[in-house]
């Protein structure tokens, strides 16, 4: 079982997350206790998705944040640099068209998307500013980002229990049901290492981003950040 350092060697975070595709959804269900699909409904209300736009969303995995997008009128595109989860998700939603692609070199024209959409992936690339830059490349001016993150609750005693939980419950937890335990312990020490709100809503700035904000869900657990391209 392949787990990825804190470097986020490209190579190996993508072998890390082919090797565990097949339970990844199921896995997630479990150590969120249920919260991400109120996190992910939460994203899809902040994109809000129109008829006649186009809808990137990057380290999509198998599908499970872009199916909720893809209404009447909408094209959504999931995007993984994982050849695995894409694999999987071309099996399990064969209706979206998926694309295997890195968050640094993305395979898109400049201002291709109306809004692009990052749900639990962005701590995973190993140059934050290069891939929100380019996130904003293919993003069409007057366009919009959403970025959904693991972050740091806001209520320091909370925040305590949480790390403990992430550091010791997740990995043990994942060794129940999950057939690469080890990759959660990275898992868990990357949101541990993870910037807090503001920190990364400065980044988001530096690279061109206007009129940045974000929203706490489950008390800072997540956070969502929004922003438009001007």
């Amino acid at each position: 079982m392949a787990r990825a350092s804190l470097a986020k060697a490209p190579h190996e975070v993508a072998t890390m997350f082919d090797d565990i595709s097949e339970r990844y959804d199921l896995v997630n269900d479990l150590l969120s206790l249920g919260q991400d699909r109120w996190w992910r409904r939460a994203v899809v209300n902040a994109v809000d998705p129109r008829p006649g736009e186009r809808v990137l969303d990057l380290a999509a995995g198998t599908g499970t944040s872009s199916a909720p997008m893809a209404k009447p009128g909408v094209l959504v595109v999931p995007c993984d640099f994982s050849l695995g989860m894409v694999a999987r998700g071309k099996r399990l939603r064969p209706e979206l068209s998926f694309v295997a692609g890195d968050a640094l070199r993305l395979p898109f024209a400049d201002a291709s998307f109306d809004a692009v959409t990052v749900s639990f992936g962005l701590r995973n690339v190993v140059d934050v500013d290069a891939g929100l830059a380019e996130l904003l490349r293919v993003t069409r001016p007057g366009g919009r980002v959403v970025v959904c993150e693991f972050s740091r609750p806001v209520w320091p005693p909370f925040r305590t229990v949480y790390v403990e939980y992430l550091m010791r419950a997740v990995p043990a937890i994942a060794r129940r049901v999950s057939s690469g335990p080890d990759a959660y312990v990275y898992l868990a020490e990357s949101i541990r290492a993870w910037p807090g709100q503001e920190e990364l809503a400065a980044a988001f700035a530096k690279v061109g981003w206007s009129r940045v904000e974000w929203r706490n869900l489950s008390g800072g657990i997540v956070a969502m950040h929004r922003a438009h391209r001007p």
